[in-house]
């Protein structure tokens, strides 16, 4: 197997920080998301439209 250059390697180095960052970002939208549905319907409960 021939050995990558610094320049492959960078590229790969770069793409998995890319990655786990894109992640992060879809586990706190996720998050972010449940908590103003949370938020909504916990504030719905206390409110007595009649």
């Amino acid at each position: 197997m021939r050995e990558l250059s610094a320049e492959a390697r960078l590229h790969l180095y770069a793409r998995s920080l890319s990655r786990k960052s894109g992640t992060g970002f879809h586990v706190i939208a996720l998050y972010g998301a449940f908590a103003v549905i949370a938020a909504i319907v916990l504030g719905s409960l206390s409110v007595h439209p009649f």
